[in-house]
């Protein structure tokens, strides 16, 4: 028997893309090919990246003719997603919104061309998904039919994620596993262990990934005085990541927008105690004080508030972190989750052929 053809339109470097991709490969028998942009950044690139958008169209309808596809998926509604609906006639169109609402900024001259956009893309796709709640008001907002949203997460991969609490010493080991662009907010994180810093509390922060600001972080570490305790290890092979955790006792993520990050998943499941956003996204997963805590995007004062807490209760966190541990277990199993994704799939494709 032939396998079911998937082409994935997204970027395909990222952790999230690559999970979703073995997942379909390993619980569907999906075969996938892709097809993405040229990674080409933030600020003025984005009207290049608009640009390509509409110059390689030509192209992709060339391979969309020549694969036939099974199901195209693509990330992101005002990007992937809106190029993808447009071959709606070709195959069924599963799309994915990344944020809680795929429009960055929220406000600005663009905004209604935008929503325009997505109403396209939602009106076209047979299946939406929505990682967690928090994302489907934006998705009804724009028209999304409710009977096309699936909300389910793909969940992470708990054979590799292992459960370890770790406290080896009296030094905070802290970890950041977002991109280093503007969204994440590392400066915010940066003026936070600065004051922990000026309060003699001792730390080691290891900062995974990559990203435009870099070696402006890396200036602005030196600068603070805090440069000997941050460890930058650039972009790793995700396959490292586990280990990175495990040997990291506290989680903290400062996005200024978040929908729903496999990363909180991730660090959850390893024991790391979460310091997160005060976003809808992480609201689902985080209550303040009962298993982690939520700070106010760019509250340094707050996030510092936190993290001295924390020093100085972490070795009474044990029961709270396996229960932790336990949600992630029952809510975001790679393997539970993908395989209900993978059904699903497999199902609109039947329907589509007998139609």
């Amino acid at each position: 028997m032939n396998k079911k053809k998937i082409l994935f339109l997204g970027e395909t470097y990222r952790a999230d893309a690559i999970t979703w991709m073995n997942g379909l490969k390993e619980f569907g028998s999906f075969e996938i090919f892709t097809w993405e942009l040229l990674q080409v950044g933030t600020g003025l690139n984005k009207a290049k990246r608009a640009i390509e958008m509409v110059s390689r169209i030509k192209e992709l309808k060339q391979k969309i003719i020549l694969l036939k596809p099974d199901l195209i998926i693509a990330e992101r509604v005002t990007s992937y997603g809106f190029i993808g609906s447009l071959f709606y006639k070709y195959a069924p169109v599963i799309i994915a919104q990344q944020g809680i609402s795929d429009i960055f900024p929220a406000k600005g001259i663009l905004v209604p061309l935008k929503n325009k956009i997505q109403q396209f893309a939602f009106k076209h796709a047979t299946l939406i998904h929505a990682w967690g709640n928090a994302m489907t008001q934006s998705m009804l907002k724009n028209k999304a039919n409710p009977e096309k949203i699936l909300v389910l997460s793909k969940g992470i991969d708990l054979r590799n994620f292992i459960y370890n609490p770790v406290i080896k010493d009296e030094k905070i080991r802290a970890i950041v596993t977002r991109s280093l662009g503007i969204d994440y907010r590392h400066e915010t994180i940066f003026k936070a262990f600065e004051i922990l810093k000026n309060k003699n509390i001792g730390f080691e922060l290891i900062i995974i990934g990559d990203g435009p600001l870099m070696e402006t972080l890396k200036k602005s570490a030196f600068n603070k005085n805090i440069a000997t305790s941050i460890i930058f290890t650039g972009r790793i092979d995700n396959k490292l990541l586990p280990q990175y955790l495990a040997n990291s006792d506290l989680y903290i993520s400062m996005p200024c927008s978040e929908g729903v990050s496999s990363s909180l998943f991730e660090a959850m499941a390893c024991g790391c105690y979460p310091i997160v956003s005060n976003l809808p996204g992480n609201r689902a997963w985080i209550i303040e004080g009962v298993n982690g805590n939520l700070v106010n995007v760019d509250d340094v004062q707050g996030l510092a508030k936190a993290l001295e807490w924390y020093a100085n209760n972490r070795k009474n966190l044990q029961n709270l972190l396996i229960k932790n541990r336990e949600t992630i277990e029952q809510k975001s199993s790679y393997q539970k989750n993908m395989e209900t994704i993978c059904k699903k799939y497999h199902q609109i494709i039947e329907n589509r052929s007998c139609e």
